[in-house]
């Protein structure tokens, strides 16, 4: 099984044009609180790698985190999420557009995390988002945090729904819990491979 991975905080950065270049990027997109800095956390197996806040909307920048050895050019980018957020419309419509610039424009772009709620299940807001990440033909892996929020009972059930709303194979979903450890090491070894 993939050990934690070696992240390291490069930078915080308003715009992706003031991104340097880099060898590889995979790029973390999600509502606002689906737990994009805790599944950060989780995979470095490190508390306060990225800030986590129990208010949604704690990620205003596009943060950077690099792979293994400083200078490795291969990063993780945890991107503004969409949706609710204690914040004015006008930094809201600001945020969405720096994430989007960066999907549309950000050449070492490889692929997309797309963090869906695994308790709820995709929001009108997801859906809106996957249509619109299908245009940018980019490789996108789909997510499932808090997979420990559902209920045994439900467990199947619910991945078969959320599979079929994504309109995705139902083994094609990586079900996560930053919380328990779920499926956090399978996802280890896939952004990995991709990244190298």
């Amino acid at each position: 099984m993939a050990g934690p991975l070696v992240l390291r905080f490069v930078s915080s950065f308003p715009h992706a044009r003031q991104m340097p270049a880099t060898a590889a990027e995979i790029a973390l997109v999600g509502r606002s609180n689906v737990g994009k800095s805790s599944l950060l956390n989780a995979l470095a197996q490190r508390k306060q790698l990225a800030r986590t806040s129990k208010t949604p909307g704690a990620t205003r920048l596009i943060n950077a985190f690099e792979l293994g050895v400083q200078g490795s050019g291969r990063w993780l980018v945890d991107l503004p999420g969409y949706g609710y957020a204690k914040a004015s419309k006008a930094d809201q419509a600001r945020w969405s557009a720096m994430a989007e610039d960066y999907l549309a424009e950000r050449e070492p772009l490889r692929s997309v995390l797309h963090l869906i709620d695994g308790e709820i299940g995709p929001t009108r807001l997801d859906l809106q988002t996957l249509d619109w990440l299908d245009g940018l033909d980019l490789p996108v892996t789909y997510v499932a945090t808090k997979a420990d929020k559902v209920r045994p009972s439900r467990r199947g059930a619910r991945r078969a729904e959320l599979a079929t709303k994504l309109g995705a194979e139902r083994g094609s979903v990586q079900w996560t819990s930053a919380a328990k450890g779920t499926g956090i090491a399978e996802l280890r070894a896939l952004l990995t491979a991709q990244l190298h």
